[in-house]
């Protein structure tokens, strides 16, 4: 009996793992097939006239969803303390040099 019911376990997780993936996105697959159907279209004359020029900026690395990547150094911000600090490297708020003052005017 306790074979029986591993096997069910078994099969189970199997079968709950197996359709866990999502499949991959379809308007993804078709970008592709546009692109590629646009350049076998595309008569030889007009190929040899492009030149391709590619531009980088160095400044903003993005990931493909658009945001910063974060693991280059140029899109990391920096923010420099003018006091004290803390071991963490925060800015230690027990000193005057670190906090930010803003007068509050009470009206009569």
């Amino acid at each position: 009996m306790k074979k029986l019911l591993s096997l069910i376990a078994i099969a189970a997780f199997g079968l709950t793992t197996a359709f866990a993936q999502t499949p991959a996105t379809t308007t993804q697959t078709k970008k592709v097939a546009k692109k590629e159907v646009k350049s076998t279209t595309a008569p030889a004359k007009a190929d040899a006239k492009k030149v391709e020029t590619k531009t980088t900026t160095t400044a903003s690395k993005v990931k493909a969803d658009g945001t910063p990547d974060m693991r280059f150094k140029d899109n990391k911000a920096v923010t420099k303390v003018a006091g004290p600090t803390k071991k963490d490297g925060t800015a230690d708020m027990r000193y005057k040099a670190n906090k930010t003052t803003t007068k509050v005017v009470k009206k009569n």
